[in-house]
């Protein structure tokens, strides 16, 4: 009997497990501190308010909810998307009108990134990204075979600079203004307002993905960019960090001239995102729930940042005076992630296994670079140890350094 000969495309060559996925293998060994996960707190999840949502979404209409339904998504959900965001884009000061009908619900923002990499890159095109950036973005891009170019940015996001001398040709940049994953920064005013202007000369498209805007600890960030230009952007949206991420929701807001193809290439992927999934967060969203919920998010996750900086100020004591022998890390103002570089001569990928032979796991930073990834960082997420746990998870952490700079 002849064997099967299974002949890959290309592509599939190219394509790489996900190292957090990987990562993640690890933490579920017994008594393993994560800081690795970029998962929201499973104390976040609103269970009653689903549980009652499910009960009344199957009561009003059974049929509706378990049936086929508009690849473009569902109405009511698309117009209270449409309608927040332009609230939250005006209370900035960019009055921002979203038109319904140019929103497409998602299954996960990370369907808008293969949604997008699907209409929008061919093989070899000049694709433009943050340096670091966000790693499930490139690998959604790499299967399309793109030329994926590194643009430099400091901890106030894109260098403008070096932006204009890359951006000829570039089918669009990927950015991430608010809490980047996977630093935590966030760009300013200024450097929106410069990054729109420089975007608007070259007709650079910008791709705006914003899943961790509504985590913001003392100040909400600027308004969207794509607000500034919403013929020029492509915005990603998501429910995962302020409702659930298990149910895989997101939404995109796309410009006339691709949101057909967009459409077409949702309608080849999966028809639509599931139809009782949508109507289940519509109805959880009733009553402006997210402005009484996601502010008790925020609290949790700012306390728990605060004890990670406690703890690492404590274990660190040097940061500041001698950053070439310490531990260094930012002070993110919300979302998920802080972002460390270890001491010089260093390597995060090195130090792990000796990290979680200590008990704790971390994310090594290289990985989310395009290109020349910076072997001393590191990802640390904060949100889902308890703060006891961040502070064992630290004191773990400081110990596997010191064991290595001993070495």
């Amino acid at each position: 009997m002849t064997s099967t000969h299974w002949t890959l495309a290309e592509r599939a060559a190219k394509m790489n497990p996900s190292v957090i996925r990987e990562i993640l293998k690890v933490t579920e060994r017994p008594g393993i501190i994560s800081f690795a996960g970029g998962l929201p707190s499973s104390k976040t999840f609103p269970v009653a308010e689903f549980e009652a949502a499910c009960a009344k979404v199957l009561k009003d209409d059974p049929a509706g909810a378990l049936q086929y339904a508009a690849s473009e998504g569902y109405g009511p959900l698309r117009e209270l998307v449409a309608q927040q965001l332009g609230a939250q884009s005006a209370a900035a000061g960019v009055p921002w009108k979203v038109d319904p009908n140019q929103i497409l619900i998602t299954t996960g923002s990370q369907q808008g990134l293969d949604l997008v990499a699907k209409i929008l890159i061919d093989a070899r095109s000049k694709v433009l990204v943050e340096s670091p950036t966000y790693l499930g973005a490139v690998m959604a891009f790499t299967p399309m075979e793109p030329n994926v170019v590194s643009v430099a940015s400091d901890e106030d996001g894109v260098d403008i600079a070096d932006l204009a001398s890359k951006s000829d040709g570039a089918r669009f940049l990927y950015v991430l203004p608010n809490f980047q994953n996977p630093t935590g920064r966030s760009m300013n005013e200024a450097r929106r307002a410069a990054l729109s202007a420089e975007a608007a000369r070259s007709g650079l498209p910008l791709m705006e993905d914003n899943p961790y805007g509504d985590l913001w600890f003392d100040q909400a960030p600027p308004a969207p960019l794509t607000a500034r230009n919403p013929e020029g952007g492509i915005y990603l949206g998501s429910f995962s960090k302020v409702l659930a991420p298990g149910l895989r929701m997101g939404f995109m807001v796309a410009p006339k001239a691709v949101y057909p193809k967009l459409l077409q290439a949702k309608q080849a992927a999966d028809l639509h995102s599931p139809s009782f999934n949508q109507r289940l967060i519509f109805e959880v969203m009733q009553g402006g729930f997210l402005d009484r919920h996601v502010p008790t998010i925020r609290s949790l996750y700012k306390a728990q940042r605060d004890a990670m900086l406690e703890a690492l100020a404590q274990h660190f004591p040097n940061a500041q005076s001698s950053p070439d022998t310490s531990l260094t890390w930012n002070t993110p103002a919300g979302g998920m992630f802080l972002w460390a570089r270890l001491p010089a001569g260093m390597n995060a990928v090195d130090l792990l296994p000796h990290a979680v032979d200590k008990g704790v796991a971390f994310v090594p930073g290289a990985p989310f670079y395009a290109d020349h990834g910076d072997p001393r960082t590191m990802r640390l997420s904060f949100v889902t140890p308890s703060v006891e746990e961040i502070h064992r998870g630290v004191a773990a952490l400081a110990a596997a350094i010191q064991y290595q700079q001993g070495a």
